[in-house]
């Protein structure tokens, strides 16, 4: 199931509780339906309020001077993640440290309306040539500041004070979600398994990424009664 599914589902659907309202109307659902955290695993719904998988189109950038598609381990855990959980992987490049070329890939996934994540690894450190942070930052619409907080609050607890050194960051450009992460296997797995999985799935709950994209290109300056 596409994003179609979100949308015709409509604003509200009181019998599933889909809804692309977010935190709010998941909240009036629950009082509606006077459904308790007994009902909540995970932060995740229970089967019998579940709405359809949703699939979404994934492209990966692998930042580095080095690295080829035989052994570019971190590019990879990712690919089999995004395919196990029911994504579809648009396209998978490798670029060296080079903020405009790292840009213009980027730019051009972010252009092409079929992509709605990105996800890139490496060059997120301190040394001169990881520059992908400053590659990404002036194509984004918002940025979303606790996706690199919550990064680095979980890489603590394997790498302790060293996870100060890392810059990922995520953010919004052009209606498309982009993930910002280093390029360690480690670092890339953390950021799927315990961030990024669940904010791509559909089922999660009470918020969730994916309820968002219909609405991601929406114009500041735009009614609120034609969201």
């Amino acid at each position: 199931e596409g994003l179609e599914t979100l949308q015709a589902s409509g604003e509200f659907n009181l019998d599933t509780g889909d809804t692309i309202l977010g935190c709010r109307g998941y909240r009036f659902w629950r009082r509606l339906t006077r459904s308790g955290p007994a009902n909540r695993k995970g932060g995740r719904m229970e089967p019998c309020c579940r709405r359809n998988r949703v699939s979404l189109t994934i492209a990966l950038l692998t930042v580095s001077d080095t690295r080829t598609l035989v052994d570019d381990h971190s590019g990879e855990a990712l690919r089999q993640r995004l395919e196990a959980a029911g994504h579809q992987l648009r396209e998978r490049v490798i670029v060296p440290d080079d903020r405009y070329r790292i840009r213009a890939e980027l730019s051009r996934w972010i252009a092409d309306p079929a992509v709605q994540v990105v996800i890139s690894s490496g060059g997120t450190g301190l040394a001169g040539r990881d520059g992908t942070p400053e590659a990404v930052a002036p194509l984004l619409d918002k940025v979303i500041d606790g996706f690199g907080e919550l990064f680095r609050v979980l890489s603590f607890e394997t790498i302790g004070t060293s996870t100060l050194q890392s810059r990922c960051l995520a953010g919004v450009a052009n209606g498309t979600l982009v993930f910002v992460l280093p390029g360690s296997r480690d670092a890339v797995e953390t950021a799927w398994d315990r961030l990024i999985a669940a904010q791509l799935d559909a089922n999660t709950r009470p918020c969730n990424l994916v309820q968002l994209l219909p609405r991601l290109r929406e114009s500041p300056d735009q009614p609120a009664g034609r969201r």
